[in-house]
């Protein structure tokens, strides 16, 4: 079963489509009179359809969308995340500064390096100590590397499904099986490059605060160039493919929020920057982010002061550092149809395969400029101090802040994943997609909310997992 997006038909230009039973998860559908607040609608004849999905396919963790339509008009939107929280935070209490990068690499098996990354900066910043040289680079090689694996499993496995009209990237190679390879192979290059810096591909164990408990050697990263070019040209490739994709029209204003560094597209620093103004620098992260509870989500909100929701990811990147980007990878940008500023989400899958593209070719000129450091690590004494720091994991930005005491054990922690950033605008999608949309019949009402959410490709653990949906119509 398949279907190419964008076909017209009599629903709104797309054709109808029911979910495979074992694939996307159990689908209810039901016809009952209106139960709630029953005693004001005595009267009321109007029927509720209720539609449940036990299990979303293709995002990380377990959740629920809940979209209430009124006559027609959708009243209500709300993305539940109900996993129960996990207590990272609460586990770094008391351990030695030197360990929280070993702990937070458990918080997510597919973008560790980024949770390694900005608890190795956060407490370099405690102890006032800079890392440069041959150990910064390999640290952006390392994490071009997750950037690469870490998208090229969404963008092929998770996203690409959605645009042709597949349950899952199984189903979807029985047509298009050159295509999920070259994915495959793509991925591979980055775990590889992972494995042979990090000692594994996941829960990696080589990172430390100040560096690497041991340095690669030169003639052991050389022979990755070639791998990594035959991914550029498959990304190349893969990039015209994409330009062929049909898009729901769905344009938003959007305030982007990602790091911006002087001269380096952004992954390990930078200062704080949004498209409308903000311009900060880590440690004032939390003066201008706040994070609120709600009632139906065990993950927080987090929003701008006084400003609202805001993006992070790779939408926000491209569009505040489009010119940093290696002027290969911006042509490719344009030959693709992919227009700067972009604030269409689901042309995210265009720019996921930018950022591959420029990981991939960042990562060979790294590798080419790379010598091996007489030391791995820049030592670090810990200091009565806070620490601050903030990566761009492949979802955005990544921020943690720790209290450490003068024997280095840590007093307080506090980490903010890009999921739980782009929570509160994931919902203002849902709510305006489903408004626009709101005259599909609601088995591809779900399936186009579902891929609203998979643009962001949420890793809903990190945050604190996607999924019961109920569509309640009035």
């Amino acid at each position: 079963m398949s279907r190419m997006m964008g076909k017209d038909d009599d629903n709104g230009g797309y054709e109808d489509r029911r979910y495979v039973k074992g694939l996307q998860g159990r689908e209810e559908i039901s016809e009952e009179k209106d139960d709630d607040n029953n005693s004001s609608k005595a009267d009321d004849k109007s029927s509720v359809r209720r539609i449940k999905v036990d299990y979303l396919a293709r995002v990380e963790g377990e959740g629920a969308m809940y979209i209430k339509i009124v006559n027609g008009k959708v009243s209500d939107v709300k993305l539940k995340i109900y996993e129960p929280p996990r207590f990272f935070e609460a586990f770094l209490r008391g351990r030695k500064f030197y360990e929280a990068p070993d702990i937070t690499a458990r918080i997510c098996g597919i973008c560790p390096i980024a949770y390694q990354m900005s608890s190795s900066y956060a407490m370099e910043y405690a102890a006032k100590v800079k890392v440069g040289g041959m150990i910064r680079l390999l640290r952006r090689l390392i994490y071009c590397a997750e950037w690469i694996e870490s998208h090229a499993l969404h963008l092929f496995m998770l996203h690409l499904p959605d645009f042709l009209g597949y349950d899952s990237a199984i189903a979807m190679a029985k047509e298009h099986g050159q295509m999920v390879k070259q994915g495959l192979k793509v991925k591979k290059v980055g775990n590889r490059i992972i494995s042979l810096i990090a000692g594994r591909e996941v829960h990696p164990i080589n990172v430390r605060v100040g560096g690497f408990y041991r340095a690669v050697r030169e003639d052991e990263l050389y022979p990755l160039i070639d791998e990594l070019e035959r991914a550029r040209d498959a990304m190349v490739q893969t990039m015209a493919f994409l330009s062929r994709l049909d898009f729901p029209e769905f344009e938003r204003e959007y305030e982007f929020v990602s790091l911006r560094h002087e001269d380096e597209y952004p992954i390990i620093e930078g200062r704080l920057v949004s498209n409308k103004g903000l311009s900060i620098d880590i440690d004032e992260f939390e003066d201008h982010v706040v994070e609120e509870q709600v009632e139906y989500s065990n993950a927080l909100h987090a929003r701008l002061k006084g400003r609202g929701a805001y993006m992070v990811g790779p939408m926000a990147r491209y569009n505040n550092n489009y010119d940093r980007l290696h002027p290969m990878v911006k042509s490719i940008a344009r030959e693709s149809g992919l227009e700067h500023p972009c604030t269409n989400p689901f042309k995210s899958i265009l720019v996921r395969g930018v950022e591959i593209l420029y990981a991939i070719v960042e990562a060979i000129s790294l590798i080419k400029a790379y010598r091996m450091p007489d030391e791995p690590f820049v030592n670090v004494d810990p200091r009565d101090a806070v620490g601050y720091g903030c990566t761009e994991a492949p979802r955005g930005i990544l921020y943690h802040r720790y209290s450490v005491d003068a024997d280095g054990i840590i007093v307080d922690a506090k980490i903010v994943p890009p999921t739980s950033q782009n929570q509160k605008v994931i919902e203002e999608d849902l709510y305006h997609f489903a408004s626009k949309y709101a005259q599909l019949q609601d088995d591809e009402l779900v399936w186009r909310c579902e891929q609203a959410i998979r643009n962001y490709d949420p890793c809903i653990s990190c945050a604190t997992h996607f999924l019961k949906a109920r569509i309640e119509r009035l």
